[in-house]
């Protein structure tokens, strides 16, 4: 059985990171107590507690955790966790002492990449989560082009970072990749309201992260005390006026009670999109389906009107 364990262990890292076996290039999996593992600095995706962590906390109960994490020492002590703060988090509901790692030294930006790429592969990841992500590995892609890397060197010269990552990440163009870094710039409730699909990735990126971040609270307090929601038009008209003199509340909320005329409600019957959805399908998760594809049609839309500008 313990052989069967390694065997595992090896197959998992080989597929996550695409890299030889841990054995294979001289590093040893060690047993650390979670006490003395501590997260990545910064690390933009979240741990959450849901249905998925429980499957996997019962998984390591019954069976360990398969896959090693890797881990860098901290000068202050113990370790930081490049990749396995799901499996942590697992171990510790799980009423386990102690983990096993990787320890690998490695710098600042060599560790930003690995722990970017082994989240990515997750099969659900936040727009939010994305753009944190992929600001963190542009600048260390960036750094190690800079120290003068030979092989990322010639290859961003031929290529822009943005359009390396993109291709790294499965993004359609490099124009992605920059909308989602614009959304680090947004406060807190519109990063929050773009995840949960009140407000469009690109209408958020095109628009709203372009207000100050003064601006931005201006807007939410107006939101917050009139129940008004900016339309993509309004964000656009948002956008104008902040770059105008004499911004204040009052303006924003002049902006926000104008309803747009051309406003059209489209009501779908349940009967004809039946057949496109399971039968066990709730209104809220078609909504949820409709909405996605909407999102993915408005892009290749705005990717295709990119691609009609000329070229200086």
């Amino acid at each position: 059985m313990k052989s069967s364990a390694a065997k595992i262990q090896m197959t998992g890292l080989d597929a996550l990171f695409g890299e030889a076996p841990a054995q294979a290039t001289g590093d040893q999996i060690q047993e650390i107590a979670l006490t003395d593992l501590h997260s990545f600095k910064g690390h933009p995706f979240h741990v959450v507690d849901d249905e998925k962590m429980q499957e996997m906390a019962e998984s390591v109960a019954q069976y360990g955790v398969l896959v090693p994490g890797i881990v860098r020492p901290r000068s202050e002590g113990g370790y930081e966790i490049v990749a396995g703060h799901r499996r942590k988090r697992a171990s510790e509901l799980a009423g386990k002492e102690k983990m096993p790692v990787i320890v690998r030294d490695m710098d600042d930006d060599e560790a930003t990449i690995i722990m970017v790429d082994s989240n990515l592969q997750r099969e659900k990841i936040l727009p939010s989560e994305k753009a944190f992500a992929y600001k963190m590995k542009l600048e260390a892609m960036k750094h190690q082009g800079e120290r003068g890397n030979p092989t990322c060197a010639r290859a961003v010269h031929k290529l822009k970072s943005r359009d390396i990552l993109a291709q790294q990440a499965g993004e359609k163009s490099g124009m992605a990749i920059t909308r989602y870094i614009s959304l680090t710039k947004l406060i807190e409730p519109f990063l929050q309201y773009v995840d949960e699909g009140k407000i469009s990735i690109n209408s958020a990126a095109d628009y709203l992260s372009a207000l100050s971040e003064k601006q931005q609270w201006d807007v939410k307090l107006v939101m917050t005390s009139t129940g008004l929601f900016p339309s993509p038009k309004q964000m656009a008209e948002l956008k104008e006026y902040s770059r105008a003199d004499g911004w204040s509340a009052d303006g924003v909320h002049e902006i926000l009670k104008v309803l747009d005329n051309k406003a059209v409600n489209i009501t779908l019957k349940k009967k004809c999109l039946s057949q496109y959805f399971p039968k066990d399908y709730t209104q809220q998760q078609m909504e949820e389906v409709i909405l996605s594809l909407l999102e993915t049609w408005k892009s290749q839309q705005n990717l295709s009107a990119e691609s009609e500008v000329p070229k200086s």
